[in-house]
């Protein structure tokens, strides 16, 4: 039977954050100074992710997204990925990475069974790359790309956060990303998210601007089916192109009448929404899967129609560090 709110929307997709870590600092995400970390002993471990992920396939869940942080700084991470991909049920297995390891590990995590991977990428020049992350390499980050399409993590898809006044002049470039290689730019639209981020209206700007670049350019960007993975993207593709563009609005135009998803953050409270502040541990409840599969359905049943700026009416409604920042919850 499948697994439903109170609005009949089917819920088939957990995304796991399984640390709050991360070798960046990207400004969108967290602080200068990083955040307060949760200690090794409140974040869940990998057997106990794994009961999570046998109670939810049980229910229907077949779409696992392992995120972070940056998922592969966690040790033993291949071995998590091999464990999930082997549970009954589970179809499709991805990652969202920043992509900085991925060179190292994408051979080992496709042998492990994961599928496809998700890459942040918010700019092509090193310079910059270095000033939005406040460390990265972008050399790495390329490596890690070549290594994906190598090992066939399909389709890699390189999620760019649009930042006004910071990478909006490189839209074009991304674009263009797309016509001799398969890769899936997939633009999303910054969110206020966590205590650092009251930059958030200096630098929003709607998808539109997408469309508006592509059209004063002369590039059509023509509707396309979704590639591998749905998600929440409009998607286009230019003529002859290898790759497609994703266009994903949660602010100018959120889609949460599709929403399908449940998150399991670092720490081990299972989430309904990304954008409310409410969670429920699943720790008093591990070790009973009917009990488990219980609260997995009662956290559904206190979703919300829509996520909190979509009920305030207002994308900047939200007040800057008023529900957990991003590298906690696992975007």
């Amino acid at each position: 039977m499948p697994l439903k709110d109170g609005y009949g929307r089917n819920h088939d997709y957990l995304r796991i954050s399984v640390t709050d870590r991360c070798n960046l600092r990207c400004q969108y995400c967290m602080g200068e100074d990083g955040i307060e970390q949760i200690s090794h002993d409140v974040i869940l471990s990998y057997e106990d992710i794994i009961r999570v992920v046998e109670a939810g396939a049980e229910l229907g869940i077949s779409k696992i997204r392992v995120t972070g942080g940056e998922p592969l700084v966690r040790k033993g991470i291949v071995s998590l990925v091999e464990r999930i991909a082997a549970v009954p049920g589970i179809t499709d297995l991805a990652m969202t990475t920043n992509g900085i390891l991925l060179g190292r590990y994408a051979e080992e995590l496709k042998q492990a069974g994961l599928k496809r991977v998700n890459i942040s990428l918010d700019t092509l020049k090193p310079d910059l790359y270095h000033q939005v992350t406040r460390c990265g390499d972008l050399d790495a980050v390329l490596n890690g790309i070549d290594a994906a399409l190598k090992y066939n993590l399909e389709p890699v898809k390189l999620n760019v956060v649009l930042m006004k006044g910071i990478n909006e002049d490189e839209v074009l470039d991304f674009l263009r990303l797309t016509i001799d290689r398969p890769l899936h730019i997939r633009f999303i639209e910054y969110m206020p998210i966590g205590d650092h981020d009251c930059a958030y209206r200096d630098h929003y700007l709607p998808l539109s601007y997408i469309e508006e670049t592509a059209e004063k350019a002369g590039l059509n960007l023509t509707p396309i089916p979704l590639p591998g993975g749905a998600g929440p993207a409009e998607s286009y593709a230019l003529e002859g192109a290898k790759g497609t563009i994703g266009l994903i609005h949660p602010i100018s135009k959120h889609f949460c009448n599709t929403c399908n998803r449940l998150r399991l953050t670092a720490e081990g409270n299972l989430k309904a929404c990304l954008y409310w502040q409410d969670e429920i541990s699943v720790r008093p409840v591990i070790n009973n899967k009917k009990a488990l599969q219980n609260l997995i359905k009662n956290v559904l049943t206190s979703k919300q129609a829509s996520h909190q700026m979509a009920a305030d009416g207002a994308c900047g409604s939200v007040k800057p560090g008023s529900m957990r920042g991003m590298s906690k919850t696992g975007g």
